[in-house]
């Protein structure tokens, strides 16, 4: 099977790999022309603009998106639809928005385009050796790529999910899932290093990881992370949102349905970008004024 891959960043390129190790035939595409190289060496077949990626041969195209969600890969696709025939296969494997999705698919059958929304998780090692992917599509078009999955993906590590869209809905909803799972850890051992008992948090995170309830991947990076001896004082406290979680908690508002824990985490993320911090400038100052409660100077 022939696969043209477009979006060769950290997550393509390893997806590239996984592809070629089982024995696909793979061309690809990126804007970044220095990728070229490295994709090639992995027996990929590099292309410097989507018309030759894609010029017109006898075989059923299978075209697989890993691009960055939004505008970036809504454009890509109503590009690639002037190139595609009836009976082509468009995936997209990053983390566009379910809504997106629906209307990217919708956009794709007026043509005959059969389209797949690919929730991908896993990180950049999952996407090279195995990873966990949630499938939208027709029935009978994942029936068909089946194959493809089971090749990618760990054992039991793929699911059909459903219609267009209900692989990135999942996928958004896991990563909502993620961001709780993590703040609750950031929070526990903030509470370790604030104790009064002098705890090797790398061996707490081992120990976690072993028999326990909590033991999991992030346990296992929780454990990573210690043992590489960081300077804590020296990592800036901000957390970046790349944007499922606040789609999780606006689908919640919008189904009424109660996230507390995830919602929190993500106004958590939030706060943590807030450098200016007008708001806790602001309650000190209030606390001065009705109570006469000192403050703390910025030096």
């Amino acid at each position: 099977m022939e696969i043209a891959l477009i979006g060769l960043g950290k997550m393509g390129l390893g997806i590239a790999e996984n592809l070629i190790r089982n024995h696909y035939q793979v061309k690809g595409f990126d804007i970044d022309p220095s990728v070229a190289q490295k994709f090639n060496r992995l027996g990929g077949t590099f292309y410097s603009d989507i018309a030759r990626l894609l010029e017109k041969n006898t075989q059923r195209k299978i075209i697989w998106l890993m691009l960055p969600a939004g505008e970036v890969t809504n454009n890509m696709i109503a590009e690639l639809i002037q190139y595609l025939q009836s009976g082509d296969i468009l995936i997209d494997a990053g983390n566009s928005h379910y809504k997106s999705s629906i209307e990217n698919a919708s956009r794709c059958q007026t043509k005959g385009i059969h389209f797949v929304d690919v929730g991908t998780s896993g990180g950049v090692e999952g996407a090279r050796l195995g990873a966990c992917m949630m499938v939208g599509a027709e029935e009978n078009i994942y029936v068909e790529l089946r194959p493809l999955f089971s090749d990618l993906c760990v054992e039991k590590g793929f699911i059909y999910s459903g219609l267009s869209g209900s692989g990135h809905y999942l996928k958004m909803v896991h990563n909502g899932i993620e961001y709780g799972m993590m703040q609750a850890i950031g929070e526990g051992f903030n509470l370790l290093y604030h104790s009064p008992y002098n705890y090797d948090f790398a061996e707490v995170a081992q120990a976690f990881n072993h028999g326990s309830v909590i033991r999991s991947w992030l346990m296992e990076l929780t454990e990573n992370i210690y043992r590489e001896e960081l300077d804590m004082t020296k990592i800036a406290g901000v957390i970046p949102s790349s944007g499922e979680g606040k789609w999780t908690v606006e689908e919640a508002l919008r189904l009424k349905v109660n996230l507390p824990v995830i919602t929190q985490s993500l106004m958590t993320r939030f706060a943590s970008e807030d450098c200016d911090k007008i708001g806790e400038k602001l309650v000190a100052l209030l606390r001065n004024q009705f109570g006469g409660h000192a403050f703390v100077k910025d030096e």
